[in-house]
Order: C-alpha cells, then sequence, then structure tokens
C-alpha cells in the first residue's frame, strides 16, 4: 500500500537529502568539497561565468567557508575527485571511479559520431607527448596543421578532439583546471593505483544509480534517477522491483503530483524533518535541486526558465536568474551580474513568484545577497 505524504513533507525530505537544510552540512575547510561531492554524487560544471561558475557556486551554497582552491586540491593533489560524464561534465567521487569505466570501454569500442574523425596518429601524437612531457593543455600544442572548424565549439586543432576522446574513453585524465582551461594527464600516472578499480557490473551500476539518487533526493522517481539516461529505466524499474518486494523501498505517493511514483527508504521516511525556515540560498540554475525541472515544478511549484540562450525580448525572469530558496519555498528568482570591473554585484531584475513577496523575505535574501556578493568578488 502507498503511503501518501504532503508536498511539504516531500520538499522537506529533498531539502535535506540536498544538504540545503542546515548552513553548514558537510563540514567546514577543503575536506567539506571531498564530502559534499560525495554525498550529492555528482556536482555539475558549466563555462558560463556571468557569476561564479556553477561548480564553485554549488559548493558555496553548501559550504559556507569554501574556497575555490579547495576543489583543486580536491582534483589535483588529493585526487578524492575527478571529472567525467553524468548528465553532463561534472566532478564525480573518485571512490566511485569503477562505476564509469563501462561506459569508458564503450567509446573505446564505438565513439561516437563527434570522435570518429579523430585520427590514429592524433591519438598517438598527444598520449606520447603527455607521456614524454606531463601534463599538458591544448595550449601547449604548437604543432598541429590548423583545420577548419567542424562547429562552433570545435577547435582549428586536431589535438583538442583527440584529447577528448583520450579523456573519454579512460586513457587520459583532466588532473587539473586553470579557470575554464583543462589540463590533461595519463589516468594511470595521475591517481597511481597499486591497483586499478576493477569495472562494475551492470547490475553494480544499476545499484549505484538508485542509491545515490535515493541519498541526494531521498524520493526517487525512475525518471529522477535516470535522468537524462533513458536506456536504464527497464533495468531500475526492475530493481527497484525487487527492493520493494524485500520491503528495502516503499512507494510514496506525494499529494497533489499525478503520474509520479516515488520511492524512498522506509527509515528515511520516519526521520524527523529538521530545517531552519529562515535559511536562505540563492542556488544555480545547475544546482542539482533544480537542474531536473519538471522534478522541481511538480513539488515546489516552481517553473524555473533558464533564458541565457533566448533573445533578450522572450527571457521573463532575465539572462541568467537564479531562484532564491527560503526554508522550504522557492519565493523568488533574481537575475544577476558580476562586475568584476567594479568589484560589485548587479541586480539585473528581481522577480517575485506569486504571494512570495514580503518584507521578511526581502531583509533575509538581501543579507544572504551580501555573503553571496563576497564569494562572488573574492571581498
Amino acid at each position: 500500500m502507498k503511503k501518501v505524504i504532503s508536498k511539504e513533507q516531500a520538499k522537506g525530505l529533498w531539502i535535506q537529502a540536498q544538504g540545503l537544510h542546515e548552513r553548514v552540512p558537510f563540514g567546514k575547510g577543503a575536506k567539506a568539497t571531498q564530502a559534499a561531492v560525495e554525498h550529492l554524487g555528482y556536482v555539475q560544471i558549466d563555462t558560463i561565468n556571468v557569476i561564479e561558475r556553477c561548480h564553485h557556486h554549488i559548493l558555496f551554497t553548501r559550504i559556507p567557508d569554501y574556497k575555490r582552491q579547495h576543489l583543486h586540491q580536491a582534483q589535483s593533489q588529493d585526487k578524492t575527485v575527478f571529472e567525467y560524464w553524468t548528465h553532463a561534465l561534472s566532478y564525480v567521487p573518485t571512490k566511485d571511479f569503477r562505476f564509469y569505466m563501462d561506459e569508458m570501454k564503450r567509446t573505446r569500442l564505438s565513439p561516437s559520431k563527434w570522435f570518429q574523425t579523430v585520427k590514429k596518429e592524433e591519438m598517438q601524437k598527444v598520449l606520447k607527448l603527455i607521456k614524454n612531457e606531463g601534463p599538458l593543455s591544448i595550449r601547449d600544442i604548437e604543432d598541429d596543421v590548423l583545420v577548419e572548424k567542424s562547429h562552433p565549439w570545435a577547435s582549428r586543432k586536431p589535438s583538442k578532439k583527440a584529447l577528448q576522446l583520450g579523456f573519454y574513453t579512460g586513457q587520459l585524465v583532466i588532473c587539473e583546471r586553470q579557470g575554464m582551461l583543462k589540463k590533461y594527464e595519463l589516468l594511470d600516472r595521475h591517481f597511481d593505483w597499486e591497483k586499478k578499480p576493477e569495472a562494475a557490473t551492470e547490475k553494480e551500476i544499476l545499484e549505484y544509480l538508485l542509491e545515490r539518487a535515493l541519498r541526494s533526493q531521498a524520493l526517487a522517481s525512475v525518471d529522477s534517477i535516470c535522468y537524462l539516461d533513458a536506456k536504464k529505466k527497464p533495468g531500475i524499474k526492475k530493481l527497484i522491483e525487487g527492493k520493494a518486494r524485500k520491503k528495502d523501498l516503499v512507494p510514496v505517493h506525494v499529494a497533489g503530483v499525478e503520474k509520479t511514483e516515488f520511492w524512498i527508504k522506509p527509515e528515511i521516511l520516519e526521520k524527523k524533518i529538521e530545517l531552519d525556515k529562515d535559511l536562505v540560498h540563492i542556488l544555480s540554475p545547475f544546482d542539482p535541486l533544480v537542474i531536473q525541472r519538471k522534478r522541481l515544478q511538480a513539488l515546489f511549484d516552481y517553473e524555473h526558465r533558464f533564458e541565457a540562450y533566448l533573445p533578450k525580448e522572450k527571457r521573463v525572469y532575465g539572462y541568467f536568474a537564479l531562484p532564491v530558496l527560503v526554508g522550504d519555498q522557492v519565493v523568488a528568482a533574481i537575475d544577476l551580474k558580476a562586475d568584476r570591473d567594479k568589484n560589485e554585484l548587479l541586480i539585473q531584475k528581481w522577480n517575485w513568484l506569486p504571494k512570495m513577496k514580503s518584507a521578511s523575505n526581502k531583509k533575509l535574501i538581501e543579507e544572504e545577497l551580501h555573503r553571496f556578493e563576497k564569494f562572488q568578488l573574492g571581498k
């Protein structure tokens, strides 16, 4: 029999699972970055820098004393996180590396159309260069014969696509970022494992995806577990059915959310929700609470619009609007821009959601905006 819970309870469970229920959920200092990535399962990377890039933004949201060098330390020194593709390019816990090895092998055996133009000699060239000279970026390769771009985001240097292919096939790893400039290293030399991890089986990968979703979402649906990965849905459904028979998972219906079946661990369902109702989070559009737009709308009654690629006249919230979470409600969407020359954070447009405008909400948000500005501009 399905358990029926309210939207308020569903939101509280999800916010708590996301580490947004209190100010310091993952501790302080550099180690908090590792803890946050391991709990969330991934932190998305994106190049847009109207304000601080989203990977830093997502971590700052959950780690008050977060510094950009903490992520650099985790990636390049401690090597507790690495970059790979989840639903998008992301930072992923190194302890989860084995769950990505099967995808690396598949790409090696059957590269996508994008990589089929990479010549064998181009691949050998970059591997040999890195082996002999150490980590390098595309800027370090100066002897390529330039070609015409095949895509606006492509490079005239053939070596760039070869480096990318080496990354996706697990021969190379991004060992460091200097801004958004990636430096590549041989994977085995970067991690220097005594014993390389053993690739996870398909069943283990499904178990991993389910556990990651339950940990970071509390209540999960097949769609939220398999976000942008529809081919995994049949396997996930079968896995859930087996766990439900054993009472390891229970079905949940959220009042007012039709056609979506959620699943939750019974001990989490009984967990007391402890949520600071005055806590404010200015969220990235790529935050794991926001990125699954349909789920966000279903539970928070807020339809986020990412309008950076829309013509100005079609924008409602603004070029880079950020949802503002106060307690368990999205109350506003504020379009912000960092003016780095003047060293100030500009409010391009402040959008209140219906019935959410109040003096108390405005005061709370303004206090958080001051903290947010200090992080954005390094004040």
